[in-house]
């Protein structure tokens, strides 16, 4: 991996990123793990042909692998961010950056999802990010060497690291996070429908601090252009009762992720396994692919995606 890196380091950044596009639309869909992402869109999209579904694994490859590539090129885009970032409402993060307050920006796997970070350079502003450390040396020293320009510490999530964004944040610090992966420890709320395990770290920050958290969504324009907008802040209104508060306010945060992702599905990550039954249901989709293949979804796979009671028995 980190040779890749490297070849595609030396190429200009249009050239890396469409050779990557190319790539993962030729390649991606053939690989088995497609099945997790046909599988995905099913239960997400019912509505959605067989075709449609093909066609959004497709364009989610293509955007895979241009956001794999395009990591190279992180440091160039510290620095030239105006030439490929479209900054919607700029004012809305310059009012986050200067009201004296530490803040949360909160965001998603969808584009390439570490264009979020680039707006710390364009603010003048260190943007501390939760992150998961990747298991291979190399690649965890390729990452972290391709983030540098990004002023802000890199933090691991899990308990210690929620606690070190406390004290970050105590001394008027900014955070940046991902809330839509899977979270062992997290809680349940819906997603599209179905109850998945979601973290409430941003709830918990929001609501016990008082701390303003802004949506920021990335989405990509055409080729390595992108586009950052950030929509109101999330607020609720709090009962009082800390665990409802919690399930409330993330209850919201995932309906603004949902929507970002209804608007564009191909510039999600659905190769991962967000949701319980994922982890098994796409094995039986795939042992029935000769119908997928016909244009058909096979009935009982596709009933099944549709149960909430299928989540407890996955569990």
């Amino acid at each position: 991996m980190v040779f890749f890196c490297a070849l595609f380091r030396i190429l200009p950044l249009d050239w890396a990123s469409g050779i990557g596009g190319f790539l993962g639309r030729k390649i991606g869909p053939k690989l088995k793990v497609s099945w997790v992402a046909r599988y995905n869109l099913m239960k997400a999209f019912p509505e959605k042909s067989v075709a449609e579904i093909d066609a959004i694994v497709v364009g989610m490859w293509d955007n895979l692998v241009r956001t794999f590539v395009e990591y190279p090129h992180l440091r160039h885009l510290c620095t030239h961010y105006d030439d490929r970032i479209e900054f919607v409402d700029y004012e809305k993060s310059v009012q986050m950056r200067d009201d004296g307050k530490a803040g949360v920006l909160f965001s998603a796997h969808i584009g390439n999802w570490e264009i979020a970070s680039v707006l710390g350079c364009k603010l003048g502003m260190p943007l501390h990010r939760v992150y998961r450390k990747a298991n291979n040396p190399y690649v965890e020293w390729a990452f972290r060497y391709f983030r540098l320009k990004i002023k802000g510490d890199l933090v691991q999530k899990g308990t210690s690291g929620f606690r070190q964004i406390v004290s970050e944040m105590r001394k008027g610090g900014h955070f940046a996070l991902l809330i839509d992966q899977k979270m062992n420890e997290g809680i349940w709320v819906d997603f599209f429908g179905f109850p998945v395990k979601t973290t409430p770290s941003l709830a918990r920050l929001v609501l016990k601090y008082d701390y303003p958290a802004l949506p920021m969504r990335c989405e990509r324009l055409n080729g390595a252009h992108f586009r950052l907008t950030p929509e109101p802040l999330l607020t609720i209104e709090k009962t009082g009762d800390t665990d409802k508060d919690v399930h409330a306010y993330m209850t919201k945060a995932n309906k603004i992720v949902e929507n970002w992702i209804r608007m564009k599905p191909e510039q999600w990550l659905w190769v991962h396994k967000r949701w319980p039954d994922s982890k098994e249901m796409w094995k039986r989709l795939y042992r029935e692919r000769k119908l997928w293949k016909q244009g058909i979804k096979p009935p009982e796979v596709f009933a099944l995606s549709q149960k909430k009671d299928i989540i407890q028995k996955s569990l």
